[in-house]
Protein backbone atom coordinates (compact mmCIF):
# COMPACT_ATOMS: atom_id res chain seq x y z
CA UNK A 1 0.00 0.00 0.00
CA UNK A 2 1.15 3.23 -0.89
CA UNK A 3 2.60 5.29 1.99
CA UNK A 4 0.16 8.12 3.04
CA UNK A 5 -3.08 6.46 1.09
CA UNK A 6 -6.33 6.13 3.28
CA UNK A 7 -6.85 2.90 4.75
CA UNK A 8 -10.64 3.50 5.64
CA UNK A 9 -13.06 1.98 3.30
CA UNK A 10 -15.99 4.45 2.35
CA UNK A 11 -18.85 1.80 2.92
CA UNK A 12 -20.02 3.15 -0.46
CA UNK A 13 -21.26 -0.31 -1.82
CA UNK A 14 -22.22 -1.73 1.17
CA UNK A 15 -24.64 1.48 1.58
CA UNK A 16 -25.64 0.30 -1.94
CA UNK A 17 -26.79 -2.99 -1.02
CA UNK A 18 -28.52 -2.14 1.87
CA UNK A 19 -30.79 0.30 -0.24
CA UNK A 20 -31.53 -1.93 -2.58
CA UNK A 21 -32.42 -4.63 0.11
CA UNK A 22 -34.70 -1.67 1.50
CA UNK A 23 -36.47 -0.79 -1.43
CA UNK A 24 -37.15 -4.36 -2.24
CA UNK A 25 -38.76 -4.23 1.51
CA UNK A 26 -41.54 -1.69 0.70
CA UNK A 27 -41.93 -3.04 -3.15
CA UNK A 28 -42.73 -6.61 -1.32
CA UNK A 29 -45.55 -5.14 0.92
CA UNK A 30 -46.74 -4.03 -1.73
CA UNK A 31 -47.29 -6.91 -3.62
CA UNK A 32 -48.64 -8.73 -0.86
CA UNK A 33 -51.41 -6.43 -0.14
CA UNK A 34 -52.77 -6.79 -3.53
CA UNK A 35 -51.95 -10.61 -3.40
CA UNK A 36 -53.66 -10.93 0.23
CA UNK A 37 -56.63 -8.83 -0.36
CA UNK A 38 -57.53 -11.07 -3.62
CA UNK A 39 -57.35 -8.02 -5.71
CA UNK A 40 -55.55 -7.96 -9.28
CA UNK A 41 -52.10 -6.17 -9.75
CA UNK A 42 -52.67 -3.26 -11.68
CA UNK A 43 -51.15 -2.93 -15.13
CA UNK A 44 -49.56 0.76 -13.87
CA UNK A 45 -48.06 -0.93 -10.24
CA UNK A 46 -44.55 -0.35 -11.44
CA UNK A 47 -45.31 3.32 -11.60
CA UNK A 48 -44.97 4.07 -7.86
CA UNK A 49 -41.63 1.21 -6.91
CA UNK A 50 -40.52 3.05 -10.24
CA UNK A 51 -40.18 6.66 -8.43
CA UNK A 52 -38.85 5.26 -4.87
CA UNK A 53 -36.18 3.61 -7.03
CA UNK A 54 -35.72 6.97 -8.67
CA UNK A 55 -35.47 9.19 -5.37
CA UNK A 56 -33.40 6.49 -3.07
CA UNK A 57 -30.89 5.85 -5.67
CA UNK A 58 -30.54 9.61 -6.31
CA UNK A 59 -29.79 10.48 -2.31
CA UNK A 60 -27.10 7.82 -2.88
CA UNK A 61 -25.51 9.46 -5.61
CA UNK A 62 -25.23 12.37 -3.70
CA UNK A 63 -23.87 10.62 -0.56
CA UNK A 64 -21.28 8.75 -3.02
CA UNK A 65 -20.19 12.26 -4.84
CA UNK A 66 -20.11 14.47 -1.34
CA UNK A 67 -20.02 12.28 1.68
CA UNK A 68 -17.86 9.70 0.42
CA UNK A 69 -17.02 8.08 4.02
CA UNK A 70 -20.50 8.73 5.53
CA UNK A 71 -22.05 5.87 7.50
CA UNK A 72 -23.66 3.47 5.09
CA UNK A 73 -26.28 2.48 7.62
CA UNK A 74 -28.05 5.34 8.42
CA UNK A 75 -29.44 6.15 4.94
CA UNK A 76 -30.54 2.48 4.62
CA UNK A 77 -32.65 2.23 7.71
CA UNK A 78 -34.17 5.29 6.90
CA UNK A 79 -35.00 4.56 3.58
CA UNK A 80 -36.86 0.97 5.07
CA UNK A 81 -38.69 2.70 7.26
CA UNK A 82 -40.34 5.14 4.97
CA UNK A 83 -40.76 2.22 2.08
CA UNK A 84 -42.73 0.63 5.14
CA UNK A 85 -44.84 4.04 5.83
CA UNK A 86 -45.32 3.94 2.29
CA UNK A 87 -46.70 0.45 2.29
CA UNK A 88 -49.23 1.21 5.12
CA UNK A 89 -50.30 4.59 3.35
CA UNK A 90 -51.43 2.39 0.18
CA UNK A 91 -53.18 -0.10 2.27
CA UNK A 92 -55.52 2.74 4.08
CA UNK A 93 -56.09 3.84 0.66
CA UNK A 94 -56.68 0.51 -0.40
CA UNK A 95 -59.85 0.22 2.25
CA UNK A 96 -60.73 4.15 2.64
CA UNK A 97 -60.86 5.11 -1.11
CA UNK A 98 -57.94 7.74 -0.82
CA UNK A 99 -54.88 8.71 -2.33
CA UNK A 100 -52.39 9.82 0.63
CA UNK A 101 -50.10 7.50 -0.39
CA UNK A 102 -49.61 10.08 -3.44
CA UNK A 103 -49.28 13.04 -1.09
CA UNK A 104 -47.03 11.22 1.09
CA UNK A 105 -44.24 10.31 -1.97
CA UNK A 106 -44.93 13.90 -2.44
CA UNK A 107 -43.25 14.30 0.71
CA UNK A 108 -40.68 11.88 0.58
CA UNK A 109 -39.79 13.42 -2.62
CA UNK A 110 -39.52 17.34 -1.19
CA UNK A 111 -37.65 15.86 2.22
CA UNK A 112 -35.16 13.86 0.27
CA UNK A 113 -34.49 17.01 -2.36
CA UNK A 114 -33.99 18.78 1.31
CA UNK A 115 -31.50 16.09 1.84
CA UNK A 116 -29.16 16.21 -1.19
CA UNK A 117 -29.25 20.17 -0.80
CA UNK A 118 -27.82 19.58 2.42
CA UNK A 119 -25.28 18.18 1.77
CA UNK A 120 -24.32 19.87 -1.21
CA UNK A 121 -24.51 23.15 0.67
CA UNK A 122 -23.02 22.24 3.92
CA UNK A 123 -19.59 21.85 2.91
CA UNK A 124 -18.52 21.95 6.63
CA UNK A 125 -20.86 21.65 9.26
CA UNK A 126 -18.73 23.11 11.77
CA UNK A 127 -19.40 26.74 10.60
CA UNK A 128 -22.84 26.73 12.04
CA UNK A 129 -20.92 27.20 15.24
CA UNK A 130 -20.67 30.72 15.18
CA UNK A 131 -24.02 31.11 15.39
CA UNK A 132 -25.58 29.96 18.61
CA UNK A 133 -27.93 33.33 20.22
CA UNK A 134 -28.84 33.97 16.13
CA UNK A 135 -29.78 30.19 15.49
CA UNK A 136 -31.56 30.67 19.22
CA UNK A 137 -33.65 33.56 18.02
CA UNK A 138 -34.67 32.13 14.73
CA UNK A 139 -36.10 28.57 16.53
CA UNK A 140 -37.94 30.92 18.96
CA UNK A 141 -39.26 32.66 15.85
CA UNK A 142 -40.24 29.34 14.36
CA UNK A 143 -42.41 28.83 17.71
CA UNK A 144 -43.92 32.00 17.89
CA UNK A 145 -45.55 31.50 14.00
CA UNK A 146 -48.61 29.59 14.84
CA UNK A 147 -49.29 32.16 17.48
CA UNK A 148 -49.94 34.62 15.12
CA UNK A 149 -53.19 35.90 14.61
CA UNK A 150 -53.57 35.19 10.46
CA UNK A 151 -51.63 32.74 10.18
CA UNK A 152 -51.87 30.55 12.91
CA UNK A 153 -54.20 27.48 12.62
CA UNK A 154 -55.37 25.72 16.18
CA UNK A 155 -56.19 22.19 15.49
CA UNK A 156 -57.42 19.77 18.60
CA UNK A 157 -56.91 22.55 20.94
CA UNK A 158 -53.10 22.68 20.14
CA UNK A 159 -52.04 25.85 18.18
CA UNK A 160 -48.97 24.30 16.32
CA UNK A 161 -49.91 24.80 12.76
CA UNK A 162 -49.40 27.97 10.22
CA UNK A 163 -51.30 27.93 7.07
CA UNK A 164 -50.42 29.71 4.10
CA UNK A 165 -51.47 30.01 0.87
CA UNK A 166 -53.95 27.08 1.84
CA UNK A 167 -50.40 24.83 2.97
CA UNK A 168 -50.34 23.71 6.04
CA UNK A 169 -46.87 23.53 8.16
CA UNK A 170 -45.65 22.58 11.90
CA UNK A 171 -43.21 25.71 12.73
CA UNK A 172 -42.36 23.22 15.49
CA UNK A 173 -40.74 20.52 13.32
CA UNK A 174 -37.94 23.36 12.29
CA UNK A 175 -37.42 24.94 15.35
CA UNK A 176 -36.12 20.90 17.08
CA UNK A 177 -32.96 21.11 14.69
CA UNK A 178 -32.41 24.50 14.71
CA UNK A 179 -32.34 24.79 18.81
CA UNK A 180 -30.46 21.44 18.99
CA UNK A 181 -27.95 23.60 16.40
CA UNK A 182 -28.03 26.54 19.18
CA UNK A 183 -27.75 24.17 21.91
CA UNK A 184 -24.43 22.09 20.28
CA UNK A 185 -22.81 25.47 19.64
CA UNK A 186 -23.03 27.31 22.82
CA UNK A 187 -22.11 23.80 24.59
CA UNK A 188 -19.43 23.27 22.50
CA UNK A 189 -17.95 27.17 23.09
CA UNK A 190 -18.89 26.51 27.42
CA UNK A 191 -18.75 22.77 28.21
CA UNK A 192 -15.57 22.87 30.20
CA UNK A 193 -16.72 26.07 32.05
CA UNK A 194 -19.86 24.69 33.11
CA UNK A 195 -18.09 21.66 34.29
CA UNK A 196 -15.16 23.36 35.56
CA UNK A 197 -15.66 26.83 37.13
CA UNK A 198 -17.77 26.71 40.00
CA UNK A 199 -18.91 26.44 43.47
CA UNK A 200 -18.24 22.28 44.54
CA UNK A 201 -20.51 20.76 46.86
CA UNK A 202 -18.85 17.06 47.30
CA UNK A 203 -19.04 15.82 44.69
CA UNK A 204 -21.48 18.34 42.83
CA UNK A 205 -20.33 20.98 40.75
CA UNK A 206 -22.72 24.37 40.50
CA UNK A 207 -22.09 26.43 37.50
CA UNK A 208 -21.21 29.85 37.56
CA UNK A 209 -24.66 32.32 36.63
CA UNK A 210 -23.21 33.85 34.14
CA UNK A 211 -22.51 30.78 31.95
CA UNK A 212 -25.85 29.39 32.79
CA UNK A 213 -28.11 31.99 32.74
CA UNK A 214 -28.19 32.38 28.72
CA UNK A 215 -28.84 28.82 28.46
CA UNK A 216 -31.75 28.60 30.96
CA UNK A 217 -32.93 31.74 29.10
CA UNK A 218 -32.76 29.87 26.05
CA UNK A 219 -34.51 27.05 26.61
CA UNK A 220 -37.22 28.26 29.36
CA UNK A 221 -38.25 30.94 26.47
CA UNK A 222 -38.94 27.68 24.24
CA UNK A 223 -40.14 26.03 26.80
CA UNK A 224 -42.80 28.83 27.91
CA UNK A 225 -44.01 28.79 23.64
CA UNK A 226 -44.69 25.28 23.95
CA UNK A 227 -47.05 25.30 27.03
CA UNK A 228 -48.98 27.94 26.32
CA UNK A 229 -49.72 26.23 22.58
CA UNK A 230 -50.48 23.54 24.51
CA UNK A 231 -48.12 21.41 22.25
CA UNK A 232 -46.65 19.39 25.14
CA UNK A 233 -45.08 16.54 23.35
CA UNK A 234 -42.65 19.17 21.81
CA UNK A 235 -42.57 20.79 25.19
CA UNK A 236 -41.37 17.03 26.51
CA UNK A 237 -39.09 16.92 23.29
CA UNK A 238 -37.36 19.83 24.03
CA UNK A 239 -36.91 19.06 27.78
CA UNK A 240 -35.13 15.73 27.58
CA UNK A 241 -33.20 17.20 24.40
CA UNK A 242 -31.87 20.13 26.94
CA UNK A 243 -30.80 17.89 29.73
CA UNK A 244 -29.59 15.00 28.33
CA UNK A 245 -27.11 17.65 26.07
CA UNK A 246 -26.07 19.11 28.83
CA UNK A 247 -24.99 15.94 30.33
CA UNK A 248 -23.14 15.02 27.49
CA UNK A 249 -21.43 18.40 27.28
CA UNK A 250 -20.72 17.92 31.50
CA UNK A 251 -20.63 14.33 31.90
CA UNK A 252 -22.21 15.39 35.51
CA UNK A 253 -25.28 12.87 36.14
CA UNK A 254 -26.23 16.04 38.45
CA UNK A 255 -27.55 17.36 35.44
CA UNK A 256 -29.80 14.61 34.87
CA UNK A 257 -31.39 14.09 38.22
CA UNK A 258 -31.84 17.99 38.62
CA UNK A 259 -33.79 17.45 35.16
CA UNK A 260 -36.03 14.81 36.56
CA UNK A 261 -37.18 16.59 39.67
CA UNK A 262 -37.03 19.92 37.61
CA UNK A 263 -39.61 18.13 35.08
CA UNK A 264 -41.55 16.45 37.60
CA UNK A 265 -42.07 19.92 39.34
CA UNK A 266 -43.27 21.20 36.12
CA UNK A 267 -45.28 18.50 35.22
CA UNK A 268 -47.50 18.36 38.39
CA UNK A 269 -47.61 22.14 37.83
CA UNK A 270 -48.63 22.11 34.45
CA UNK A 271 -50.95 19.07 35.42
CA UNK A 272 -52.81 21.05 37.93
CA UNK A 273 -53.74 24.41 35.95
CA UNK A 274 -54.59 22.88 32.54
CA UNK A 275 -57.53 21.21 31.76
CA UNK A 276 -55.83 19.79 28.62
CA UNK A 277 -52.99 17.78 30.00
CA UNK A 278 -55.76 16.39 32.84
CA UNK A 279 -57.62 14.96 29.93
CA UNK A 280 -54.67 13.18 28.39
CA UNK A 281 -53.71 11.82 31.44
CA UNK A 282 -57.17 11.05 32.73
CA UNK A 283 -57.42 9.06 28.78
CA UNK A 284 -54.11 7.28 29.42
CA UNK A 285 -55.43 6.06 32.99
CA UNK A 286 -58.78 5.15 32.56
CA UNK A 287 -59.27 5.20 28.34
CA UNK A 288 -63.04 3.00 29.29
CA UNK A 289 -64.32 5.29 31.37
CA UNK A 290 -64.88 7.56 28.17
CA UNK A 291 -65.07 5.55 25.40
CA UNK A 292 -66.56 7.88 22.86
CA UNK A 293 -63.68 10.75 23.83
CA UNK A 294 -60.80 7.85 24.34
CA UNK A 295 -62.20 5.91 21.12
CA UNK A 296 -58.67 5.94 19.20
CA UNK A 297 -56.84 4.54 22.17
CA UNK A 298 -58.86 1.80 22.91
CA UNK A 299 -58.84 1.16 19.05
CA UNK A 300 -55.41 0.79 19.04
CA UNK A 301 -55.05 -1.31 21.71
CA UNK A 302 -57.29 -3.85 20.26
CA UNK A 303 -55.50 -3.40 17.07
CA UNK A 304 -52.19 -4.27 18.86
CA UNK A 305 -53.69 -6.83 20.37
CA UNK A 306 -55.61 -8.86 17.61
CA UNK A 307 -52.39 -8.71 15.54
CA UNK A 308 -50.28 -10.71 18.06
CA UNK A 309 -47.41 -12.14 17.97
CA UNK A 310 -46.90 -12.18 13.89
CA UNK A 311 -49.95 -10.28 12.85
CA UNK A 312 -52.60 -10.72 10.48
CA UNK A 313 -50.71 -10.13 7.36
CA UNK A 314 -50.56 -7.08 4.81
CA UNK A 315 -54.17 -6.09 3.88
CA UNK A 316 -55.63 -8.68 5.97
CA UNK A 317 -56.07 -6.51 9.32
CA UNK A 318 -58.64 -3.80 9.77
CA UNK A 319 -56.08 -0.57 10.95
CA UNK A 320 -59.20 1.32 9.27
CA UNK A 321 -60.90 1.19 12.62
CA UNK A 322 -58.36 3.40 14.39
CA UNK A 323 -58.87 6.73 13.76
CA UNK A 324 -55.89 8.68 12.80
CA UNK A 325 -54.15 5.69 11.20
CA UNK A 326 -52.24 7.29 8.89
CA UNK A 327 -50.58 9.69 11.32
CA UNK A 328 -50.64 9.57 15.51
CA UNK A 329 -51.63 5.80 15.30
CA UNK A 330 -49.93 4.44 12.53
CA UNK A 331 -47.67 2.57 14.88
CA UNK A 332 -50.95 0.73 15.97
CA UNK A 333 -51.81 0.04 12.14
CA UNK A 334 -48.57 -1.79 11.67
CA UNK A 335 -48.62 -4.00 14.73
CA UNK A 336 -52.19 -5.48 13.58
CA UNK A 337 -50.44 -6.18 10.50
CA UNK A 338 -46.95 -6.81 10.90
CA UNK A 339 -47.38 -8.08 14.57
CA UNK A 340 -45.58 -7.01 17.49
CA UNK A 341 -42.33 -8.73 15.48
CA UNK A 342 -42.63 -6.48 12.64
CA UNK A 343 -43.14 -3.11 15.08
CA UNK A 344 -40.40 -4.19 17.16
CA UNK A 345 -38.68 -4.84 13.25
CA UNK A 346 -38.96 -1.02 13.01
CA UNK A 347 -38.19 -0.06 16.65
CA UNK A 348 -34.37 -1.95 15.71
CA UNK A 349 -34.16 0.20 12.41
CA UNK A 350 -34.84 3.50 14.65
CA UNK A 351 -32.68 1.93 17.35
CA UNK A 352 -29.68 1.42 13.95
CA UNK A 353 -30.11 4.99 13.13
CA UNK A 354 -29.68 6.27 16.89
CA UNK A 355 -27.01 3.88 17.45
CA UNK A 356 -25.06 4.92 14.16
CA UNK A 357 -25.20 8.51 15.32
CA UNK A 358 -23.90 7.83 18.34
CA UNK A 359 -20.97 6.21 16.93
CA UNK A 360 -20.56 9.03 15.06
CA UNK A 361 -20.62 11.28 17.85
CA UNK A 362 -17.80 9.29 19.76
CA UNK A 363 -16.13 9.24 16.72
CA UNK A 364 -16.18 13.17 15.74
CA UNK A 365 -12.62 15.25 16.52
CA UNK A 366 -14.34 17.80 17.93
CA UNK A 367 -16.95 18.46 20.75
CA UNK A 368 -19.42 20.89 18.09
CA UNK A 369 -19.76 17.99 16.51
CA UNK A 370 -20.06 15.31 19.11
CA UNK A 371 -23.08 17.57 20.50
CA UNK A 372 -24.63 17.89 17.49
CA UNK A 373 -24.76 14.11 16.41
CA UNK A 374 -25.88 12.90 19.99
CA UNK A 375 -28.36 16.36 19.76
CA UNK A 376 -29.88 14.56 16.65
CA UNK A 377 -29.65 11.04 17.91
CA UNK A 378 -31.66 12.48 20.97
CA UNK A 379 -34.58 13.92 19.07
CA UNK A 380 -35.52 10.72 16.96
CA UNK A 381 -35.25 8.67 20.86
CA UNK A 382 -37.30 11.20 21.76
CA UNK A 383 -39.66 11.03 18.80
CA UNK A 384 -40.05 7.49 18.79
CA UNK A 385 -40.11 7.47 22.43
CA UNK A 386 -43.17 9.59 23.10
CA UNK A 387 -45.38 8.29 20.33
CA UNK A 388 -44.82 4.62 20.39
CA UNK A 389 -45.36 5.10 24.46
CA UNK A 390 -48.53 6.86 23.97
CA UNK A 391 -49.84 4.26 21.39
CA UNK A 392 -49.00 1.75 23.88
CA UNK A 393 -50.28 3.50 26.94
CA UNK A 394 -46.99 3.23 28.85
CA UNK A 395 -46.69 6.91 28.22
CA UNK A 396 -50.00 9.49 28.17
CA UNK A 397 -50.52 10.41 24.20
CA UNK A 398 -48.40 13.16 22.62
CA UNK A 399 -49.06 15.12 19.39
CA UNK A 400 -45.42 14.11 18.09
CA UNK A 401 -45.05 12.15 14.99
CA UNK A 402 -43.48 8.69 14.20
CA UNK A 403 -40.20 9.96 11.78
CA UNK A 404 -40.63 8.35 8.30
CA UNK A 405 -43.59 6.62 8.91
CA UNK A 406 -46.58 8.65 9.49
CA UNK A 407 -48.36 11.16 7.17
CA UNK A 408 -46.87 14.44 7.14
CA UNK A 409 -44.66 16.90 5.04
CA UNK A 410 -43.48 19.06 8.04
CA UNK A 411 -42.34 16.05 9.43
CA UNK A 412 -40.73 14.42 6.68
CA UNK A 413 -39.20 17.64 5.66
CA UNK A 414 -37.53 17.81 9.15
CA UNK A 415 -36.79 14.18 9.69
CA UNK A 416 -34.50 13.80 6.74
CA UNK A 417 -32.53 17.52 7.02
CA UNK A 418 -32.00 15.49 10.37
CA UNK A 419 -30.16 12.51 8.45
CA UNK A 420 -28.37 14.89 6.14
CA UNK A 421 -26.76 16.38 9.15
CA UNK A 422 -26.07 13.31 10.99
CA UNK A 423 -24.40 12.03 7.90
CA UNK A 424 -22.33 15.18 7.16
CA UNK A 425 -21.01 14.69 10.64
CA UNK A 426 -19.80 10.97 10.45
CA UNK A 427 -18.48 11.70 7.36
CA UNK A 428 -16.14 14.14 8.93
CA UNK A 429 -15.42 11.77 12.16
CA UNK A 430 -14.80 8.69 9.49
CA UNK A 431 -12.76 10.23 6.76
CA UNK A 432 -8.96 9.43 7.45
CA UNK A 433 -6.51 11.75 8.50
CA UNK A 434 -3.71 11.64 6.24
CA UNK A 435 -0.42 12.49 7.32
CA UNK A 436 2.26 13.22 5.03
CA UNK A 437 5.47 11.86 6.49
CA UNK A 438 8.69 12.21 5.19
CA UNK A 439 10.46 9.68 2.76
CA UNK A 440 13.59 8.93 3.60
CA UNK A 441 16.06 7.03 0.95
CA UNK A 442 18.65 5.05 3.20
CA UNK A 443 21.12 4.74 -0.05
CA UNK A 444 21.00 8.75 -1.18
CA UNK A 445 21.07 9.61 2.42
CA UNK A 446 24.26 11.26 2.54
CA UNK A 447 24.12 12.94 -0.36
CA UNK A 448 20.76 14.95 1.17
CA UNK A 449 22.75 15.95 4.46
CA UNK A 450 23.61 19.59 4.35
CA UNK A 451 26.79 21.07 5.23
CA UNK A 452 26.37 24.25 7.37
CA UNK A 453 30.00 25.09 6.78
CA UNK A 454 29.36 25.14 2.59
CA UNK A 455 26.23 27.05 3.36
CA UNK A 456 27.77 29.86 4.92
CA UNK A 457 30.55 29.96 2.34
CA UNK A 458 27.58 30.62 -0.06
CA UNK A 459 28.16 34.38 -1.67
CA UNK A 460 24.28 34.31 -1.98
CA UNK A 461 23.86 33.46 1.36
CA UNK A 462 26.53 35.75 3.26
CA UNK A 463 24.40 38.82 3.10
CA UNK A 464 21.62 37.74 4.78
CA UNK A 465 23.87 36.49 7.70
CA UNK A 466 26.27 38.87 7.95
CA UNK A 467 25.25 42.26 10.01
CA UNK A 468 25.44 45.07 8.20
CA UNK A 469 28.03 47.92 8.48
CA UNK A 470 27.42 50.06 11.50
CA UNK A 471 25.08 47.39 13.30
CA UNK A 472 25.71 46.94 16.98
CA UNK A 473 27.82 43.79 18.01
Amino acid sequence: MTRGQPTTRSGRWAELGLLVLAWGIGVAGDWLTYLNRGMDIPATWWVGPALWGVMVFGVHLVVRLRLKFADPVILPCAVAVAGIGLVMQQRLDMALGTHHVVNQLIGLAVGMAAFAAVLIWLRDYRVLQRFPYVLFLLGLGFLLMPLLPVIGNPVNGSRIWISVFGYSFQPAEAAKIILTLAFASYLADRSEVLQNAGKKLGALTFPRLRDLVPLLIMFAAALVVLVYQNDFGTAMLFFGLFVMMLYVATDQLSWVVGGLIGFGCAAFFIFKYTSHVQVRVDSWLRPFDNVDQNGQIIEGQFGIAWGGLFGRGWGLGSPTRIPLADTDFISAAIAEELGLVGLVAILLLYTFIVARGLKSALMARESFGKLLACGLSFVIVLQVFAIVGGVTRLLPLTGLTTPFLSRGGSSLLANWVIMALLMTVSHQARQPVVAFEPFVDLEAEETAVIDLSEVLDDDSVRPRVQQSEGSPE
